[in-house]
């Protein structure tokens, strides 16, 4: 449910940051870059509203790593379109390919047995505290036995 979550904040904060990124080309091409950066720190705000708190919650079902490649999949997700339909971008073969890595490394990475939550829920970081505190009373053991 988190992933959905964090997927679901990460499109919402992406479609902020796209506009903020490139909205003012078509929206204020004639006006000062300096007001075009101003405007475009208004609405990217609004981005980091939503991205901080998805990537808390991504942040406890997900690596950081995976966490990052999902984030880069759905920037392309709500890039692309924007692209072809509002700022009326041509659409070639290379979107296909492009396409097709974002899709294997998000596979790839996903696909790693070693991947661990950055913030593991409350239980999970239980579980490890009592492996550590096993393996230290173990090796308290051992020393004991060795005097």
């Amino acid at each position: 449910m988190k992933i959905f979550l964090t997927v679901f904040m990460l499109i919402c904060s992406n479609a902020f940051q796209t506009y903020a990124w490139y909205g003012h080309l078509s929206t204020m091409k004639g006006k000062c870059w300096f007001l075009a950066a101003v405007v475009s720190w208004g609405i990217a705000f609004f981005e980091y509203m939503i991205m901080v708190p998805a990537n808390r919650v991504g942040s406890e079902a997900m690596s950081l790593s995976q966490l990052k490649i999902l984030q880069e999949a759905i920037t392309l997700s709500v890039f692309v379109p924007y692209a072809i339909f509002i700022a009326r971008q041509r659409v070639g073969w290379n979107y296909l390919w492009a396409g097709l890595c974002v899709a294997a490394a998000i596979f790839f990475i996903f696909h790693d047995p070693a991947a661990k939550p950055m913030n593991p829920d409350a239980e999970d970081a239980v579980a490890v505290q009592s492996v550590d505190e096993a393996l230290a009373n173990e090796s308290a053991v051992k020393d004991e036995a060795v005097k």
